[in-house]
């Protein structure tokens, strides 16, 4: 049905620009994912919508330009190279890292999710994402530490331990509170974070533990 996703792949990254994405590279990795991959065949003809959708075991796949722009806020503050994300969910997101981004590193709780994910960016040839099944609150320590890190569920409070496995000069990017959520930017420099509240959003929440 969606077999010429290359021209609706690229209306979403336009729309996105118009939308106020600039970064070229993030609107690129947009423009080159089949988005209707990520999600199940009853909804495919709402893929490249700018929409977020289900995708079962109560989670969902993000907002593309939450997507983006969380990818674009990350670029902005230097970000290059190495990167936690938590929550792979339906790895989308993980999958525009993973075209913008030189080594990312992502944690799943749901074992299901983690499993469809990782045989959709093999299906894209993404092999710099590195995946572990485990409880997102934690991180991923023994790989810390990360020059930015990006939770796509909202944490009730901001997650303290994610901070200590951010490099220093790192970015950690996080949805943040429960019936009023806003994405907070934190910024390392030693031992001091910055905070800075970029705009209201609605995720779903940060889970603590694993599911098999």
């Amino acid at each position: 049905m969606l077999a010429n996703y290359t021209r609706s792949a690229k209306a979403l990254s336009d729309l996105l620009k118009r939308e106020g994405v600039e970064d070229q590279g993030v609107l690129d990795a947009i423009a080159g994912i089949p988005r209707h991959l990520f999600i199940d065949d009853v909804l495919q003809h709402k893929a490249y919508e700018n929409t977020a959708l289900p995708i079962g075991q109560g989670q969902t796949i993000s907002q593309p330009y939450i997507v983006a722009r969380m990818t674009e806020l990350l670029r902005l503050a230097g970000v290059c190279d190495k990167v936690l994300e938590i929550g792979t969910g339906s790895g989308y997101q993980t999958a525009v890292l993973a075209k913008t981004f030189t080594n990312v590193y992502s944690v799943e709780r749901i074992k299901a999710l983690q499993w469809q994910a990782k045989r959709r960016l093999q299906q894209l040839d993404l092999y710099n994402v590195t995946m572990k099944h485990g409880d997102g609150w934690q991180g991923w320590q023994s790989q810390a530490p990360f020059d930015g890190i990006i939770v796509t569920a909202a944490a009730a409070t901001l997650p303290q331990g994610l901070l200590s496995q951010l490099a220093d000069g790192g970015v950690l990017l996080a949805p943040v509170g429960e019936a009023d959520q806003k994405l907070i930017m934190v910024i390392r420099k030693g031992e001091s974070f910055t905070e800075h509240v970029i705009a209201p959003v609605r995720f779903v929440p940060l889970v603590p533990g694993d599911i098999e």
